[in-house]
């Protein structure tokens, strides 16, 4: 198949979407598909429209100027000249700015056929108070697209009396990070260089700051548990707000504000946005995850597979509903959303009980096995060849 993945967020982009849609798009070229990403143009005059971003064959086009009302001309318009058999819009309204133009792209009829890939249904932090105007274009969008994928349990039931089942799929995303640290790692020498001594815990959080990952409560549990003597620090890996949702700036100035209130400068470090390698280094270094989710943890959640992949035992907030995968003590500790005193206690537990560390760990390694990008690439092929017939 010829495929177009649509994307406004792309690398060197930082952010979850546009990493996704790079390892999509590769293993779907590893599976012999002739893949084509469209995304947004370049602000240098320099950068060239189109270029290869991997062995497997997978080109870039940078063309659509931008993501407002009229987006879809440049859409089809490169849809047409590269004769594509399907286009896949990855969808998530911050990466477009929270502007509905893309919305309304699978009612054009001129066209090949459309899936759309929604990452995420939440109603945005950005506008609140427009969540009925955005469920209706997004509803709007599941039901004009040809096919549409969801990453969650949470989205597909969200979506299930709105799409026939034969054009609604459950493929969930993987990890964008894979465990592969620098040449010559040392983990004792990574964590030294955080000043983290061999007899301190040392907690790990992975991800943008957002209203809805609860660092503020992974802040405050830090105090306590300094307050109470334990010898612990806070790796925030990664980089602080992304590209595409402007609430993530404010909210991290609020973090940060109140690390500094709490007296806590010294005990948290921040390794900044990094390449892969340096991610996973920092993520080995740690001895636990943790992930307080203000709306419970979700396979949604890049940077929970991340964590998952690299065996890491994590400590994380129950589920908004049941999911099956996810074992409390074996494979995840959960503790209640927005419970900063919840979740120090079990981040004293896991901290004071190697052997419930070193099953959490093995527990996570096993999970992350269910979450392989081959089988999400081949997933979506045949959802998308089945929408071909």
């Amino acid at each position: 198949m010829r495929i177009g993945l649509v994307t406004a967020e792309y690398p060197p982009d930082q952010g979850g979407v546009g990493d996704f849609t790079r390892q999509l798009g590769q293993h779907l070229a590893a599976l012999g598909h002739e893949v084509h990403v469209v995304t947004t143009a370049p602000t240098g005059r320099d950068h060239p429209q189109a270029s290869p971003t991997g062995r497997e064959n997978t080109r870039t086009h940078r063309l659509i100027s931008h993501w407002g009302w009229g987006c879809w001309r440049e859409v089809l318009a490169a849809a047409h000249r590269l004769s594509l058999d399907v286009l896949d819009v990855q969808y998530q309204a911050a990466a477009y700015r929270m502007h509905p133009a893309i919305n309304f792209l699978p009612r054009r009829t001129d066209r090949p056929p459309i899936v759309v890939t929604f990452h995420d249904l939440r109603v945005p932090y950005l506008f609140p108070k427009a969540g009925p105007l955005r469920w209706w274009v997004v509803r709007h969008m599941a039901r004009q697209a040809d096919g549409v994928i969801v990453t969650n349990q949470e989205d597909y039931l969200r979506l299930e009396d709105e799409v026939p089942s034969d054009r609604l799929a459950l493929i969930p995303i993987g990890s964008n990070i894979p465990p592969s640290p620098p040449p010559g790692y040392d983990r004792d020498a990574e964590r030294a260089r955080w000043s983290v001594g061999p007899g301190d815990l040392l907690l790990g959080y992975f991800g943008f700051l957002n209203e809805s990952k609860g660092v503020d409560d992974l802040i405050r549990a830090l105090a306590l548990l300094v307050e109470g003597g334990l010898p612990i620090h806070l790796l925030m890996v990664g980089g602080r707000v992304g590209s595409s949702d402007p609430t993530n700036r404010a909210y991290a100035e609020r973090v940060e504000r109140l690390i500094a209130e709490l007296g806590l400068e010294e005990r948290v470090h921040w390794t900044g946005y990094t390449d892969p390698q340096a991610v996973s280094a920092g993520l080995l270094a740690t001895d636990l995850c943790v992930l307080p989710y203000r709306d419970g943890v979700s396979f949604r959640r890049g940077t929970l597979h991340a964590c998952l992949a690299h065996g890491r035992p994590v400590v994380t907030t129950r589920p908004a509903i049941p999911l099956p995968q996810v074992r409390d003590g074996e494979n995840m500790l959960l503790t209640e959303p927005g419970d900063p005193q919840g979740l120090a206690e079990a981040i004293r537990r896991a901290a004071t009980d190697p052997a419930l560390r070193s099953r959490l760990g093995e527990g996570a390694a096993a999970l992350a096995a269910e979450f392989s990008w081959e089988r999400i690439a081949r997933h979506t092929a045949a959802f998308f060849s089945r929408l071909l017939e």
